[in-house]
């Protein structure tokens, strides 16, 4: 592996109409909208997790400290990335916001999820600390409900085995559909296989079946389906319409608000029709 500095930009290019949502050049414009360029890069990788995991240790390991780091745009939040090159392909590393959840409640939550369903990351890392799994999972969780193609780096096995606690990795990824990696960053354990388990999601492969939570309930389930099915036909770029129609039943008022300035279009009144009593068998226990 081999660290690089960050690629000269390219200029910009004109912006597509949503019709090219799916080609390479609606992606370029979308992360190019996020303050990252892509021009000269094989994929992209977003580098996820809660706050104290180690993931600025796994970002200097990987990009071997050579970084840029800025502002995200129009925010106060600053935003490293960087680079590496495996088996002759180019990889730009972007680092988000430590956060513990993706459900937009802070300004850091907000440009993390932006990031994942907008910018359509062909990998995302997630850092988890071995020692609080638990804890960490919830995150996790709601990663693969926005996209499947991510990586688990089990950070901090060596803290956790000091402490007793031992994770059966394999029975984990089988759970998760996802490639789950033991590490201790700080010593450069585990980091060859992190990277090839990034190229093998990268080039498409190395999935399971993708986790999801239980069944909603029935009428929830209907709306939910129509209100995706809309997303896909207006979006068909984006990577989880059931996601983007889940937040906005469940009264996201960020995501309302992404879609009232474009970002998504003006799917939010759809939303806003749903009744009352249709809202509330939320309240409901979900049956597995």
């Amino acid at each position: 592996m081999k660290p690089l500095a960050p690629a000269v930009p390219a200029p910009a290019t004109a912006a597509p109409t949503e019709a090219c949502a799916q080609c390479d050049v609606y992606r370029s414009a979308s992360l190019r909208k996020l303050g990252v360029r892509v021009e000269r890069w094989d994929y992209v990788v977003a580098l996820a997790g809660n706050p104290n995991t180690g993931k600025s240790t796994v970002f200097n390991a990987l990009t071997g400290l050579r970084q840029h780091t800025g502002n995200w745009p129009g925010k106060t939040v600053a935003r490293a990335e960087g680079g590496f090159e495996y088996q002759a392909k180019r990889y730009k590393l972007v680092d988000l916001p430590g956060t513990y959840s993706l459900l937009s409640t802070s300004l850091d939550e907000e440009i993390a999820r932006d990031f994942l369903l907008f910018g359509q990351p062909d990998v995302t890392i997630v850092v988890a600390d071995a020692t609080r799994l638990e804890r960490n999972l919830n995150l996790v969780l709601q990663v693969l409900e926005i996209t499947d193609r991510a990586v688990l780096c089990l950070n901090l096995v060596d803290e956790a085995k000091r402490h007793g606690l031992t994770v059966d990795e394999r029975q984990l990824a089988r759970d998760l559909g996802v490639p789950v990696v033991p590490a201790a960053a700080r010593f450069g354990r585990g980091l060859p296989e992190l990277l090839a388990a990034v190229a093998q999601v990268a080039a498409g492969g190395g999935r399971g079946p993708a986790h999801r939570l239980p069944e909603e309930p029935p009428g929830i389930r209907s709306a939910l389906n129509e209100l995706a099915a809309k997303i896909r036909q207006a979006y068909p770029g984006l990577p989880n319409a059931r996601w983007v129609a889940m937040r906005l039943l469940g009264g996201d008022d960020r995501i309302a608000e992404a879609v009232r300035r474009g970002e998504l279009g003006a799917l939010a009144a759809r939303a806003g029709q749903v009744s009352d009593g249709l809202l509330q068998e939320t309240a409901r226990p979900v049956r597995p």
